[in-house]
C-alpha cells in the first residue's frame, strides 16, 4: 500500500503542477493584459488560484515521497492536497486524475497496514 501510495502521490503531483502552472499563468496574464470579455475574465479570487497552484502539487509530491517511511503524515498531506486542487480548480478533464490520484494516495497512506517505526528524529 505505500508502494502505491507513493507511486500515485507523486504522479499526482506532477499532473496537478500542469494543472497549477496554467492556473496560476492565467491569473497572471489577466493581470497583465487586462480581461477580454465574455472570453477571458479573472477568476473570483486570483490569490487562492494561485496559492494553490504552487501548494497542492507541492503537497501530492512531498507526501508521495514521504509515503514509505510516514503512511500516516503522507496520507494526511495527499489528502489535503487533493481537497485543495478540488476547492481551487472544481472536478474536471484536467483536474480530475491528479485529484483522484490524490486522494486514493492518501487514502492508502492511512490504512496502511503496520504503524510507523518509531525512529529518532535526528
Amino acid at each position: 500500500m505505500r508502494n502505491a501510495a507513493m507511486i500515485l502521490g507523486v504522479i499526482a503531483g506532477v499532473i496537478g503542477m500542469i494543472v497549477g502552472f496554467f492556473g496560476y499563468g492565467f491569473v497572471e496574464f489577466i493581470d497583465q493584459f487586462g480581461e477580454i470579455e465574455g472570453i477571458a475574465e479573472q477568476v473570483d479570487n486570483p490569490a487562492l488560484i494561485q496559492t494553490a497552484s504552487i501548494a497542492a502539487p507541492l503537497l501530492a509530491i512531498v507526501g508521495g515521497a514521504m509515503a514509505h517511511s510516514r503512511a500516516l503524515i503522507a496520507g494526511v498531506l495527499l489528502l489535503v492536497s487533493a481537497v485543495g486542487m478540488y476547492y481551487a480548480f472544481g472536478f474536471g478533464v484536467f483536474t480530475m486524475f491528479p485529484i483522484a490520484f490524490a486522494g486514493v494516495a492518501g487514502l492508502l497512506g492511512l490504512a496502511a497496514g503496520k504503524p510507523d517505526e518509531p525512529r529518532a528524529h535526528f
